[in-house]
């Protein structure tokens, strides 16, 4: 579909406008000695975290980090060793995932969680012989 001249010159001064308000990466690299993705933005700031925090990332070995290609917008970050992707907007607000995937490390970190009140529930059902039994209930179908 071909779309007039100025609709298209229109819509890349829009885009123009909203990238110029935006934080883009200027330059990423991999630090072995702090284990850290560092990400150099084009307002003076720079983001790292830990590569195994990140969706694609978590079993990547150092090698695999070095390369790192940095999309024209600058929003998205390509590590063309691993085949995987991040998104720059998503990695400011904190996001290092899908939310799935987000989710289900939120699950393991809470199914992990361990609290006093927790401990002294699970040594009375201990001394209890454990948690009671699922009572199950059955109908004659007859």
């Amino acid at each position: 579909m071909d779309y007039p001249k100025d609709e298209l010159d229109a819509a890349d001064k829009r885009a123009a406008a909203r990238l110029s308000k935006t934080p883009v990466a200027v330059s990423a690299h991999y630090d072995r000695r702090r284990g850290r993705l560092v990400i150099d933005l084009n307002t003076g700031l720079q983001i790292a975290f830990r590569p195994r925090d990140a969706q694609g990332l978590e079993a990547a070995k150092p090698e695999q980090l070095a390369k790192i290609e940095i999309s024209p917008s600058g929003l998205g970050l390509h590590f063309p060793d691993l085949d995987a992707d991040l998104y720059l907007p998503g990695l400011l607000e904190g996001l290092l995932g899908s939310k799935r995937w987000m989710a289900s490390l939120l699950g393991k970190a809470g199914g992990r969680a361990t609290s006093e009140a927790k401990a002294a529930a699970s040594r009375m059902n201990g001394r209890k012989g454990g948690r009671p039994k699922k009572k199950t209930d059955i109908h004659d179908a007859g």
